[in-house]
């Protein structure tokens, strides 16, 4: 079916070919990746516009000896492609199937894992310098783009390789999008670059004049001079500034450039930095017209660009969040929302539309949103900051120092929280409770549905101190009628008895009551069952009453076991006297692979018939 990718077993089967050969493979690539992804959703974009890239890299270096580092991770379906993973990735992101990302347990070529963003150059340096030290004389790459060279680890890393004139190169995919569209300093600075008027004036000028006549090919190189040069004098000087030489910017879609500019930079000492330019989704006319979109589409149809989407049972948290961040904006001048690059994914793309002078998308930069709530708190205003819950760990130094230490009234609201499916180890929001349990002065909740995620949105609001800490799941709610529930206040630390009982008691925090309840049904006047609401404050009367008079407490949770709200019951219950047998479902001690969401709360026991076992076991072995 695919006249030369059903030949490649290894990057060395590149080799050999012609230019005119890499140009087929590459459009071979993006056909094999679109047919994939079409089955098994991934990101989509994001692959399809770094393919030259990677043939390019492959061609003229020679892995796995040399080594390339994925930044952030998505980008690097081609890659797996090539390195002997072509069957394999039709198992793309399922079960026992390969992952989405750069995974070192998956491949030799794989130099480096990456899920999260800006981590590349300071792993490449690493790389890099570990070679140097034991005397191998290996290259390494780093490739950066969908807007990681906005996080503040990859300027650390850069600063660094150009202190130390370590033998790095740094490839910038500069495709002016990340998940949404590339904001900052940074961003302009490299449109700046790349839009340089006096470059293009000449440029158009001459190339009209030329026509398509025999001295194009002078001409073009004779530009590319000419641009090296004015772009070191409109900006390229950043990255000189810091140890690094610069190169570009360059087509980095058209893979005769990407080749013979990596070949004249293979050898070169000392930091450098080849900056490309590059279309997201390129290749795929759906994906080129709406990279946001299709940065991770879901399942459609190759043919025709028709995502095949699902009917929603139930509105989704994040459309919750963003329609009630909207009404308390409306209601409080002083609310304003806050998020590392992730609008659309988390919301708040809603208040950007209908408040844009009170949203704020900071870019790649969790540590600085954190830290910018802080001060926006600090001078009177109440700013409700959305990070997906895996990325919030990133700012977890902020999220102590900066706001709970000062108790500030910073709200953050962590999407994506609990079990992600598909993304994987590095994306799963299952560490949050245990790491943030122990920050004193912390109000810490889980909604069971939408409408408590209303009403804690609206509680975190009227809260004097914080931070006010809010996680949700990924996906659809349970479908109450949100919309016509009144505001009201929750107070902190009081839980909710949603079903009562007298033999085993049920804890939840979040929308796991909902599945407790189910499975309680089974039991009447058997087992209770009650909405925590809170981690912390923990509803120590409730813990009292039912140590007291149940024989059994089963504790139930989407996140850690070691630190969450079993570690939580079992710290409060275990100096007292009176202990009933307490046992907690949750995310055991590993780290969670890539599976559908469904089987993995399943797997972990968070599902109806689990938790329905778990009290079947407890009323047969009662004491």
């Amino acid at each position: 079916m695919y006249e030369l990718l059903d030949r490649i077993q290894s990057p060395a089967d590149i080799k050999g070919l012609s230019i005119k050969e890499l140009e087929q493979l590459c459009a071979e690539l993006r056909q094999y990746i679109v047919e994939v992804c079409s089955e098994h959703p991934g990101h989509l974009a994001s692959s399809l516009g770094a393919v030259e890239l990677i043939v390019g890299w492959h061609y003229v270096y020679d892995a796995p000896a040399d080594k390339i580092v994925f930044d952030v991770g998505h980008q690097a379906y081609a890659h797996k492609i090539l390195t002997g993973r072509r069957e394999e990735f039709r198992t793309l992101r399922t079960k026992d199937g390969i992952s989405g990302f750069p995974l070192r347990d998956e491949s030799p070529y794989d130099a480096f894992g990456a899920g999260h963003s800006s981590t590349s150059v300071s792993a490449a340096l690493g790389l890099a310098e570990a070679a140097r030290l034991q005397g191998r004389h290996e290259k390494v790459a780093a490739i950066i783009g969908d807007g990681a060279l906005t996080g503040g680890l990859a300027f650390e890393g850069m600063n660094n390789a150009g202190a130390a004139s370590a033998d790095l190169l740094v490839i910038v995919n500069d495709n002016e999008i990340s998940i949404d569209r590339n904001l900052g300093g940074i961003h302009n600075y490299l449109l700046k670059v790349t839009m340089s008027r006096k470059y293009n004036y000449v440029k158009e000028k001459v190339w009209k004049a030329m026509g398509a006549h025999g001295l194009r090919a002078f001409i073009q190189r004779w530009l590319r001079s000419l641009k090296a040069w004015i772009v070191k004098s409109s900006g390229g000087d950043l990255f000189e500034a810091i140890g690094f030489r610069y190169f570009g910017p360059i087509d980095g879609n058209d893979i005769a450039t990407v080749v013979n500019a990596l070949r004249r930079l293979r050898n070169l000492p000392g930091p450098r930095l080849l900056h490309c330019c590059t279309v997201k989704g390129k290749g795929y006319p759906a994906s080129e017209e709406d990279p946001y979109t299709w940065h991770s589409p879901g399942r459609f149809d190759p043919a025709t660009g028709k995502r095949l989407s699902s009917e929603k049972p139930a509105d989704r948290y994040q459309d919750v969040f963003g329609e009630v961040l909207c009404e308390l904006a409306e209601k409080d001048e002083r609310v304003v929302g806050i998020t590392p690059a992730m609008a659309s994914g988390c919301g708040m793309n809603l208040l950007a539309q209908r408040m844009p002078e009170r949203f704020y998308d900071v870019g790649i930069e969790e540590e600085h949103a954190v830290t910018f709530a802080a001060g926006l708190a600090a001078g009177g205003m109440r700013p409700f900051c959305n990070i997906y819950s895996s990325f919030a760990q990133r700012a977890y130094d902020q999220i102590i120092h900066d706001v709970a230490l000062q108790r500030l009234p910073v709200v953050l609201c962590f999407d994506r929280a609990g079990l992600v499916g598909e993304d994987g180890a590095t994306h799963q929001g299952t560490f949050d409770l245990a790491a943030l349990r122990c920050i004193p002065g912390t109000i810490i909740s889980a909604p069971r549905d939408e409408i408590e995620l209303k009403q804690l949105m609206y509680t975190a609001l009227n809260t004097e101190h914080g931070p006010f800490i809010i996680r949700y799941p990924r996906g659809c709610g349970e479908g109450v009628a949100w919309k016509e529930a009144p505001y009201q206040v929750l107070p902190a630390g009081k839980a909710e008895e949603l079903r009562s009982g007298k033999r085993v008691a049920v804890l939840c925090l979040g929308p796991v009551a909902s599945e407790a309840l189910r499975a309680a049904d089974e039991f009447p006047g058997e087992a209770g069952v009650w909405d925590m609401r809170f981690l912390k404050p923990l509803d120590t009367e409730v813990l009292d009453r039912v140590a007291g008079s149940y024989d059994f407490i089963l504790t139930v949770e989407d996140g850690s076991l070691k630190g969450g709200l079993f570690g939580a019951v079992s710290e409060y219950l275990a100096p007292r006297a009176v202990r009933p047998v307490v046992e907690g479902i949750g995310i055991s001690d590993e780290f969670v692979s890539h599976d559908s969401q469904h089987q993995q709360r399943t797997h972990y026991g968070l599902d109806s018939g689990n938790i329905r076992k778990k009290i079947q076991f407890f009323l047969a072995n009662d004491k």
